[in-house]
């Protein structure tokens, strides 16, 4: 985590994003495999990114819970494409609300300490094993948001993609992983329903 700033580009992400990225982009998208399935391949992701080092023990209960953070992330990245998300009708709360308690929790479970040197803070995970792994997660989230490129980590809006991606526009104002595909198939979406709302519109074409 790096103390100057001025050198860095928000239109250029850090290594720290894409990290975050490929952990919310374990989902089956686009037809590809879940890859937290279980315990084994949780083990693989987590070899795969240096997060877990090798011989270190990784449950089910471990997969599932790197599902949940995983999910309580995809939601804030939602948000961070202006997806609305809250709750349904009844519900108590709203669906961001819930992700951001369970990171708060989830940052008291995998705490992080700073080691401080002349040229820069970091914060690492305080502890060894899967409570590291997920703390070198939210290491790398405590990174972008010490960076100012937080906002730039989203989620497509459009579902069932919601693929996580990294918004390099001027203005932050991407909300689609793919303007050409997934935008377009949200704006055609919108257009039919218009029509279906509206049979008089049909009519007058």
């Amino acid at each position: 985590m790096a103390t100057d700033q001025g050198r860095h580009s928000p239109l250029s992400p850090l290594e720290a994003a894409d990290l975050v990225l490929d952990f919310v982009n374990t989902r089956p998208i686009d037809g590809r495999e879940e890859r937290l399935a279980d315990a084994s391949t949780t083990a693989r992701w987590l070899h795969a990114t240096g997060l877990l080092h090798d011989g270190a023990l990784v449950t089910e209960a471990d997969a599932a819970a790197a599902r949940e953070l995983r999910q309580a992330l995809v939601v804030v990245l939602l948000a961070h494409a202006g997806e609305p998300v809250g709750g349904g009708p009844g519900e108590s709360g709203t669906a961001l609300e819930e992700a951001e308690a369970h990171l708060r929790r989830s940052g008291a479970l995998y705490p992080l300490s700073p080691v401080v040197t002349a040229h820069d803070v970091r914060l690492v995970p305080a502890r060894e094993g899967m409570p590291g792994a997920f703390g070198g997660l939210l290491a790398a989230v405590a990174e972008l948001a010490r960076d100012g490129t937080w906002t730039r980590v989203k989620a497509c809006r459009n579902p069932p993609c919601h693929l996580g991606f990294y918004d390099r526009t001027r203005n932050c104002s991407a909300a689609y992983c793919s303007p050409r595909r997934c935008g377009a198939q949200v704006a055609m979406r919108s257009y039919r329903s218009r029509r279906a709302a509206d049979p008089a519109d049909t009519a007058r074409e």
